[in-house]
């Protein structure tokens, strides 16, 4: 039996989740709460395996609840449920303990694909954060490889993804031809392209250069 505890300030929420959790076999709901308080206070009761918590709770919100479930119900897995679709909200969220972010905008059936996620212990997320936590991933790897320059790789590198030849960089930069050569082999290398035009728009990606 998958025990769940609905947390929502939104009795018309709440009832939507609990019809929802009644109607799959095996499901039951061993709790409610209207806010952050008294669902901690069910939760040290209950242990229940899956908390739905929205993340705007009344008096102790979502995120803070997350935090304090995995003191007074470790094995608990929670599945933030909101409205809230920004960034800084949803990185709040994992940090504190989420396993699941579900916006309200999803469909019932994405509710419970989330649940059945959670239940067997895999992470679930609605298709925009999912877009959103990948966009942030290849970010920072873009951001990584570009902070792992020189600053002279930095120096070479934005002029010939500005169209320069070695040898005008050469000359601007009042350094050797084969010296501009090196530097360009190893920026291109830490990019992770193999030619020049694949490193110009690794450049503007990056915001080496102006597109």
């Amino acid at each position: 039996m998958l025990r769940i505890l609905i947390v929502d300030d939104h009795e018309i929420v709440r009832t939507g989740v609990r019809q929802i959790i009644e109607s799959h076999p095996g499901w039951v709901v061993c709790g409610e709460a209207d806010n952050g308080e008294a669902a901690l206070a069910i939760a040290a009761a209950e242990q229940p395996d899956i908390a739905i918590l929205d993340v705007a709770l009344p008096i102790v919100g979502g995120i803070v609840v997350t935090r304090r479930l995995k003191v007074v119900s470790p094995a608990t897995r929670v599945l933030l449920f909101t409205m809230h679709d920004d960034e800084e909200t949803v990185n709040r969220g994992l940090a504190a303990g989420a396993r699941g972010y579900l916006l309200k905008t999803d469909s019932g059936l994405h509710l419970e694909a989330a649940i059945s996620a959670l239940a067997a212990r895999k992470p679930y997320f609605s298709s925009l954060i999912a877009e959103m936590l990948l966009e942030a991933a290849v970010s920072d790897r873009k951001r990584w490889r570009l902070e792992s320059f020189t600053v002279r790789e930095l120096q070479v590198g934005k002029l010939i993804a500005e169209g320069h030849s070695n040898k005008e960089v050469a000359m601007q930069l009042e350094i050797a031809v084969k010296t501009v050569e090196s530097h360009r082999a190893s920026a291109m290398r830490k990019a992770g392209v193999r030619n020049a035009g694949e490193f110009v728009r690794f450049a503007i990606k990056s915001n080496l250069i102006q597109p």
